[in-house]
C-alpha cells in the first residue's frame, strides 16, 4: 500500500457520524489533553505526542507536544491505519515498511521513524482517532509500553465523554437543544449530499405539569427515564435524540422517509399510553401529542424542518392530544 493509499473502516460512516457528534472538530486547546499527551511523551520517553482525530480527508491534532503542524491530510497519516484496526500499531522502523516508507512524513518533515497509536474507541464502538507517539529514529516498544499507551488512550477516552456529556440533558442523558440543532444541521448537509431522506419527530408530554405539581419533581424525572425508554426503543443507532424543552422532545431519524417517522411516532405514542409506574395508583396516565415531517428542498436548514414538525405537533395538541399530526412543505 502506496503512502497515497489508506484503509478505510467498515463503519466508516457511523465513525464519520459519531466524531461529528462529539463536536471536537476545530475546538480550541484542552489544557487536560494537553496534560496527558506531556505525560505520554515523558513516560514513553518520545519526542512527539498527539491525539489525533481522523476527519474525513484530514487528521486534525486535538492536543499535540512536540508538533507545530495542526493537521495533516488523511492520506499520508498514521493514524488512518490505525483507526481501520481494534488494537494498537507499532511501526519500529517506517523506512522498513512498505505502507510508510514512501511517506511524505517520513521522508521530510518531522521524519518519522518510529510510530506507535492507540485508537481512541467511543462507547457507540467507533475509533475516533488516536493517542499516538512518534520518533525521528528507529525505535522497539515493549509490552509494558503498549500497556501505558492503552491506558494513557483510556484516560484521552474519558476526556472526550465528559465533554459530550456536557452536551446532554443531565435527567435523561439526551442531547441538549443547541447541540440537537448543531448535530441536525450536520445531518441535513449529509442528506442532500448522499441523496437521502431525513425524517422529524416532536413530541411533548401531555399534562406534564401536573406531575410536578401532584407528586413532585422525583416523579416528574421517573416519567422523564420511562418515556425515554420507550421512545428509544424504536431507534436505529444513528437516529438522534433530543429534549428540547421541560416536556419536548425531537427524535431526528435518518435515512428515514415520512412513512417510518409515520411507524415510530405512532409506536411511541401507543406505548407511552401503556405506561404505569408511578400512576399504578392515580387517575393520570401519560400521553403524547406528537409532530412528523420530512426535509423537503425548499429548506435551507435543519430549523426549517424543525419548526414544521413543531407546527404539526400543535396541530395535534390543538385537535385534542394524545395524536400524532404530519406536515409536508408545499
Amino acid at each position: 500500500m502506496s503512502a497515497q493509499e489508506y484503509p478505510v473502516p467498515a463503519d466508516e460512516q457511523q465513525r464519520l457520524r459519531d466524531l461529528q457528534r462529539y463536536a471536537l472538530l476545530d475546538t480550541p486547546a484542552d489544557p487536560h489533553l494537553d496534560r496527558i499527551v506531556r505525560l505520554a511523551s515523558a513516560v514513553l520517553n518520545m519526542p512527539i505526542a498527539l491525539v489525533s482525530l481522523v476527519d474525513q480527508d484530514r487528521q486534525w491534532f486535538l492536543a499535540r507536544y512536540g508538533l507545530e503542524v495542526v493537521e495533516t491530510p488523511r492520506r499520508v497519516a498514521f493514524c488512518a491505519h490505525t483507526i481501520a484496526a481494534d488494537q494498537i500499531l507499532v511501526v519500529p522502523d517506517a523506512l522498513e515498511d512498505q505502507r510508510f516508507q514512501g511517506n511524505p512524513l517520513v521522508l521530510q518533515d518531522p521524519k518519522i521513524r518510529f510510530y506507535a497509536g492507540a485508537p481512541l474507541r467511543s462507547p457507540q464502538g467507533h475509533n475516533l482517532g488516536t493517542l499516538c507517539v512518534i520518533d525521528r529514529r528507529p525505535r522497539e516498544f515493549t509490552p509494558e509500553q503498549v500497556a501505558l499507551l492503552k491506558l494513557m488512550a483510556d484516560l484521552v477516552m474519558r476526556e472526550l465523554d465528559l465533554r459530550q456529556r456536557s452536551m446532554q440533558c443531565p435527567v435523561t442523558g439526551l442531547t441538549i437543544r443547541s447541540a440537537f440543532f448543531q448535530f441536525g444541521e450536520q445531518e441535513v448537509v449529509r442528506a442532500r449530499h448522499q441523496g437521502s431522506p431525513l425524517g422529524l419527530f416532536n413530541f411533548d408530554i401531555d399534562d406534564f405539569r401536573q406531575i410536578n405539581n401532584r407528586w413532585g419533581h422525583q416523579a416528574g424525572d421517573q416519567v422523564l427515564l420511562d418515556v425515554c425508554r420507550v421512545a428509544r426503543a424504536p431507534l436505529r443507532p444513528d437516529d438522534l435524540f433530543g429534549r428540547i424543552g421541560d416536556e419536548e422532545f425531537s427524535i431526528l431519524l435518518v435515512e428515514s422517509d415520512l412513512s417510518r417517522a409515520l411507524q415510530v411516532a405512532e409506536q411511541v405514542r401507543s406505548q407511552i399510553a401503556g405506561l404505569r409506574g408511578v400512576f399504578d395508583h392515580s387517575d393520570y396516565q401519560p400521553r403524547i401529542s406528537g409532530g412528523i415531517t420530512g426535509l423537503a428542498p425548499s429548506d435551507n436548514g435543519f430549523a426549517d424542518l424543525f419548526y414544521r414538525a413543531d407546527q404539526a405537533l400543535y396541530l395535534a395538541k390543538g385537535n385534542g392530544r394524545n395524536q400524532i399530526a404530519s406536515l409536508v412543505a408545499g
